[in-house]
């Protein structure tokens, strides 16, 4: 994440971006100097702080639930990754590039938990601590962490779902300066969805580093059908009225290469549905 970049983008929503940090906007010259030195597990906390100076105080309703889901996604995200690294024993992550990639989604989830957290301020939710969490659903992943295959299969199922979760709420926080840090976040979840693809792939598993359709046309093309709701709808070739399937009279533009080129938001109450199976009563959303 460049802090630099995300100040320049929200400048262009919000034109006022650097008076409402800084009553002069030569202070913030000495921002730039620190940017450059600022610890990258410091930077998160630091631009949160700034955007709840600028923007705590004036985030509507809306855009507080909203982040607040966001938050609750990523402290379940965390508590994946940081379990398996830590307090995993019967879980054998390979050596090298596999557990250096673990370790560093591990690391950007809790940077994306700090900084939905700066930037909410007093308006955070609760912690949501490892105890709450049921990695295995109530028994349905039961070896996900001793089998580093269904562990894999289990952090794609959460990538993909924190990709859409966070396309389906960009129309709430449109308008707000927000929406960037939100896009940052976004970006980085896809990025991370397309890596654990491409891991899998390594492991055996036939499956492309974006999503594609799955066996007979569904739209979950992981091969595992517990997480039939995290994929729900990604087998639509319809864009804005448009069939793209053979556009154009195009032959060559099948449904599969259709569905590729688009990804679907999921709504709240879908992703809500899936982030409970990984939460023990009582401590839903």
């Amino acid at each position: 994440m460049n802090i630099v970049n995300i100040l320049e983008e929200i400048e262009k929503v919000d034109g006022e971006i650097y008076e409402r940090l800084s009553p002069r906007r030569s202070a913030m010259k000495d921002f730039y100097s620190m940017g450059k030195k600022i610890a990258l597990a410091a930077a998160p906390l630091a631009l949160g702080s700034m955007f709840n100076k600028a923007y705590g105080q004036t985030l509507p309703t809306a855009v507080v639930a909203t982040l607040n889901f966001a938050l609750s996604l990523e402290y379940l995200e965390y508590h994946y990754y940081n379990h398996a690294l830590v307090a995993a024993p019967t879980l054998t992550i390979p050596t090298g590039a596999p557990l250096a990639a673990i370790t560093t989604i591990r690391d950007h989830e809790l940077a994306h938990v700090n900084l939905l957290k700066g930037a909410l301020g007093t308006s955070a939710r609760s912690e949501i601590t490892y105890a709450m969490t049921d990695f295995t659903a109530g028994g349905t992943f039961g070896d996900v962490y001793s089998n580093y295959l269904t562990f894999l299969k289990v952090a794609l199922g959460f990538e993909d779902t924190g990709v859409r979760a966070y396309k389906g709420q960009a129309t709430v926080l449109k308008g707000n300066a927000v929406l960037t840090t939100a896009l940052q976040i976004h970006s980085v979840e896809a990025r991370h969805a397309s890596h654990i693809r491409q891991m899998l792939a390594a492991n055996g598993a036939s499956i492309k580093p974006w999503v594609s359709l799955g066996a007979g046309g569904i739209s979950n093309d992981t091969g595992v059908p517990q997480v039939d709701a995290v994929y729900a709808g990604e087998n639509l070739d319809v864009q804005a009225g448009v069939t793209i399937t053979g556009i154009n009279g195009n032959t060559g533009v099948t449904k599969a290469a259709a569905v590729e080129c688009f990804d679907e938001p999921l709504d709240t109450a879908s992703v809500v549905t899936i982030a409970n199976l990984f939460l023990r009563t009582g401590f839903k959303l």
